[in-house]
Parts: structure tokens; C-alpha cells; sequence
């Protein structure tokens, strides 16, 4: 069995019996440190009771939501070096650019992928990004995320799982790149008009 594996286990083994409290807990700690996504406890909320699968998405991103902030605080108090000890430099070197390049946008993709979160919610206060901006973009992305996969399950129930295992993280990036498109091409229409309005 590895480690992987062995963590997995050990998170549903400790969080699933305490139910939506659990989830908050796992959505809140991944979001900072803990490597083990939250996804996996809501599918398994949300399959056991489907009726309150849009509560279990509700409380899984208030956490990751919550979650993210604190990670913002490590990152604003700690500094580099706590960015440095967890992380590899080409990964930090590559969260820059993606923040001086799209800003806000970059915590959106990460929210929303399978893009490693916690990553950009330190680097958020390492570089004294906004925190409106990063609690925004967070909302948004991780709120997407979590009611995708409960609605699904509350419509479709235990046959979307296959579907959801095979080609969520691949639409998840796919919608990443279109908003990325959708941004960009915004951005450009904007600075078009005001070339033309001066």
C-alpha cells in the first residue's frame, strides 16, 4: 500500500464519521497544508445522502474558503522561507508569474482544477496579493468546484461517479483555459477602446 493510498485511507477513517463537521475540517486544513483533496469525503457525503448534497458543497467551500485565508496568513506572516520549505523554487517561480500575469484569475484556476491550492493561497500572502481579491476569486472557484460535484451526484447519484473519476480534472482545466480565453480577449477589447477613446 502507498503512501498515497495509506493517507486517503487514514482521511476518510478520521474525518467521514464526523459528517458535514469533518468535511469543514478537511476542506479547511487542504486549502493550508493538508495534501489530501476534499472532493473525496463530498462525493462520499453526498452518495450516502443525496438530498443534502448541495449542503455538503456549501460547507466544503466555506472551509476551503476559510481555509484559504489562514493559508494567506502563513504566507503574509511566515514569509518566503515557509513558501520555500514546502515547495519546490520552479513551482513558487511559476505561482509569480501566473499572479503578475493574471492576478485574481490564477487563484480562480487553482480553485477550480486540480491545480495543488494551497500552493496560491500562501504565495497569495507571501506577495501581498489583496485579500478581497484572493477571498473573491476563491469564492468563485472552489464554489464552482464542490456544487459541480454535489449537483451531479444529487441528479445523477452513483453513475456520474465513473464520469466524475475520469474527465473532472481534465474539464476543470479545459474550463480553466476558456476563462483564461475569455480574460484575455476582455483585457485586449478594453485596452482597444481606450486606445481609440483617447
Amino acid at each position: 500500500m502507498g503512501l498515497i493510498t495509506s493517507l486517503v485511507d487514514w482521511t476518510k477513517l478520521t474525518f467521514q464519521p464526523l459528517g458535514s463537521l469533518g468535511l469543514f475540517v478537511l476542506a479547511f486544513i487542504e486549502s493550508s497544508f493538508f495534501p489530501v483533496p476534499p472532493d473525496i469525503l463530498l462525493i462520499i457525503l453526498c452518495l450516502a445522502d443525496p438530498k443534502n448534497a448541495l449542503w455538503f458543497s456549501l460547507v466544503c467551500t466555506v472551509g476551503s474558503v476559510l481555509g484559504a485565508i489562514f493559508g494567506y496568513g502563513i504566507g503574509y506572516v511566515g514569509g518566503r522561507p515557509i513558501l520555500n520549505k514546502l515547495f519546490k523554487q520552479e513551482k513558487i517561480d511559476k505561482v509569480h508569474r501566473l499572479f503578475e500575469k493574471h492576478g485574481g484569475l490564477a487563484i480562480f484556476i487553482a480553485g477550480f482544477t486540480p491545480i495543488p491550492y494551497k500552493v496560491f493561497t500562501i504565495a497569495s500572502g507571501v506577495f501581498y496579493i489583496k485579500l478581497r481579491t484572493l477571498i473573491i476569486y476563491s469564492i468563485i472557484g472552489r464554489g464552482l468546484r464542490f456544487f459541480l460535484v454535489g449537483g451531479l451526484i444529487m441528479f445523477f447519484g452513483n453513475p456520474i461517479i465513473a464520469f466524475i473519476d475520469k474527465y473532472f480534472e481534465t474539464i476543470s482545466l479545459l474550463v480553466g483555459i476558456v476563462v483564461i480565453a475569455v480574460a484575455y480577449w476582455y483585457w485586449r477589447r478594453r485596452k482597444r477602446i481606450k486606445q481609440f477613446s483617447v
